[in-house]
């Protein structure tokens, strides 16, 4: 697996970040039975100033966010609940899936919000963001539950416990 780190903010040391990543990310491709090995995914942890000027210069919303993600390629589907068109090597037979990147301001305070610990948060949006990249949404309800469901899954797999469950306020992440 191709995946480059960026770490802006040492705080990103205190979960194993790299690790927890890789193991996320590990976790979404074998779901979806992707070779790993031929992905390309970059991820940036920084703060939520960072955050906010990519959100403000790519999404008009000057403000910090949980997880941003960039896809290489729109997969999405076109219909409410659809699957999204798998990925597909390019040229070099590699598959280029996008950028992600998470703001630990804004993940410690949702995760200590929830009463989660931040490792658990942190893996849950970046399964999130990757399913981003992957074509999943949560725009409109049918595809928010489709991705809602996935995520939990994947969570379940790992020994995560449901984030949606006794939650207050909104039911998925800001993306």
């Amino acid at each position: 697996m191709m995946l480059e780190f960026s770490i802006e903010d040492d705080r990103w040391q205190d979960i194993d970040f790299e690790p927890l990543a890789t193991r996320a990310v590990g976790a979404v491709l074998e779901k979806f039975e992707i070779d790993p090995e031929g992905c390309e995914i970059s991820v940036l942890a920084c703060d939520d100033a960072r955050i906010a000027e990519l959100n403000a210069e790519f999404r008009a919303k000057p403000s910090p966010t949980n997880v941003l993600s960039w896809p290489a390629d729109d997969l999405s589907a076109e219909d409410p609940g659809g699957l999204p068109t798998p990925p597909k090597p390019d040229f070099t037979g590699d598959i280029a899936l996008g950028d992600i990147a998470i703001s630990w301001d804004t993940c410690a305070r949702e995760a200590l919000e929830a009463g989660r610990p931040v490792a658990d948060h942190v893996t849950h949006l970046v399964i999130h963001g990757l399913l981003h990249l992957l074509g999943y949404d949560h725009i409109r309800d049918p595809d928010a539950t489709l991705m809602e469901g996935i995520e939990v899954a994947i969570l379940g797999i790992m020994g995560i416990d449901d984030p949606y469950k006794e939650r207050d306020g909104p039911t998925r992440p800001e993306f």
